[in-house]
């Protein structure tokens, strides 16, 4: 992926009462809570908000407080309008369903990553349209800037607006053609509010996705990524590569390395886009101790994950990974362990994997965190932090584990 891979410049901007017998309801309670007894009483003693984190970045982060007058909220359908757009300098041989072929599958994994709760309806316009500029001359070889890239989907939607009724949809794709080289990469577009932007058919275009030659390399779970951005997500990879661009999270989440071991979302990133509730979060802000029953984060039911709150943007995170679903590919199974500060922004680490093995060499096939996961009877701890995580057991759907702030 390139450094970069959403262009945008920063904004400023009456009780019910229910008689049960008590031994009914301790048998019964734990069970349509899908969480254990001990986990409830977490749960009622620390509300999740107390685990919440503010954003300080002013664009993508880790923070709840998604402004979704700028970003799209993730809920629902979601009506995206595909157009295929081909140049003087690179007419299109191919047919748009063969490209449209390697995306649209996207909508499926995104539905089932987001246990539902959202849902991409992709119209595809199968024609070319021809953009008014050759293929090179739209800036990406320079990286793309906000203004470039704006431009760009301008001339996409003008010339696709005789044939697309624009008001139609809430986002949309812009496939240019296998044979334009030129058009490298895959950035999101978000409109920048207070700015002319793009309209057509009365209706502001606030978010699109470009793209380019990468999506053959990438296909579905591309679409998963860069709508990820319209809805507020950062790139959890190091636009500073440094000796390991995916050193932050190595093949967890989508929003790292796209074509990951375990590309399903943090457990903390389904909570922060609403696809994980409140009652599936275990928050520990204050000092004490909880044993919680954690569900794999592949499953939408259960305990999703336990938060040690550690600061007023920080905390430490908990889930368990299971090789299904989504993450079938995965190297390793266990409890996940990571650290979150909403203060870092996209590209700088806000999410960091701890690594229970080190010292391991990956299996083939693997990268470095692809082996991360605590299994039963070791431990995480952050002595300056007063943190400690010990995976207490483990079964086919989760881990039970013990968090502790002190």
């Amino acid at each position: 992926m390139r450094g970069s891979d959403h262009v945008r410049r920063p904004y400023a901007s009456p009780t019910v009462r229910t008689v049960l017998l008590p031994l009914l309801f301790a048998v019964l309670a734990p069970l349509l809570l899908a969480v254990p007894p001990s986990a409830v009483a977490a749960t009622a003693a620390e509300r999740p908000s107390a685990c919440a984190l503010r954003g300080t970045t002013g664009w993508t982060d880790e923070g709840h407080d998604t402004d979704y007058s700028v970003f799209k909220r993730p809920a629902g359908t979601i009506k995206v309008a595909m157009v295929f757009v081909d140049f003087p300098d690179t007419p299109a041989t191919e047919s748009p369903a063969d490209d449209a072929a390697q995306l649209t599958p996207g909508a499926d994994w995104l539905r089932n990553a987001s246990y539902g709760k959202a849902r991409l309806d992709i119209t595809q316009h199968r024609r070319w349209v021809r953009m008014p500029h050759k293929s090179t001359e739209y800036g990406y070889e320079r990286g793309l800037s906000h203004e470039e890239h704006e431009a760009y989907v301008k001339d996409a939607v003008t010339a696709a607006d005789p044939d697309v009724d624009f008001s139609r949809y809430d986002m949309v794709y812009v496939v240019a053609t296998k044979n334009a080289s030129a058009i490298s990469f895959t950035p999101t577009y978000v409109y920048e509010p207070g700015t002319a932007g793009v309209v057509a058919d009365g209706n502001r275009i606030k978010w699109a996705v470009t793209f380019g030659q990468d999506m053959w390399h990438w296909g579905k779970k591309l679409v998963a990524h860069e709508t990820g951005h319209t809805f507020g997500l950062p790139d959890l990879y190091a636009f500073d590569t440094g000796s390991d661009g995916h050193r932050f999270v190595g093949g967890w989440d989508v929003m790292g390395l796209i074509g990951g071991a375990g590309p399903q979302y943090f457990a903390w990133q389904s909570w922060k886009l609403g696809w994980t509730d409140d009652r599936q979060v275990v928050c520990r802000a204050s000092e004490g101790s909880d044993t919680v029953r954690l569900t794999a984060v592949e499953y939408g039911s259960g305990t999703k994950m336990a938060v040690i709150r550690t600061g007023p943007t920080t905390a430490y995170v908990v889930e368990s990974r299971r090789g299904v679903q989504t993450d079938s590919g995965v190297c390793s199974t266990g409890a996940l362990v990571y650290k979150v500060d909403s203060s870092v922004a996209t590209g700088e680490g806000p999410i960091r994997v701890m690594d229970a093995k080190p010292s391991a060499t990956p299996a083939s096939g693997c990268r470095p965190l692809d082996d991360a996961p605590y299994w039963a009877g070791e431990s995480f701890t952050d002595s300056a932090a007063g943190v400690r995580i010990e995976v207490l057991r483990a079964d086919g759907y989760g881990e039970t584990v013990r968090i502790t702030k002190s």
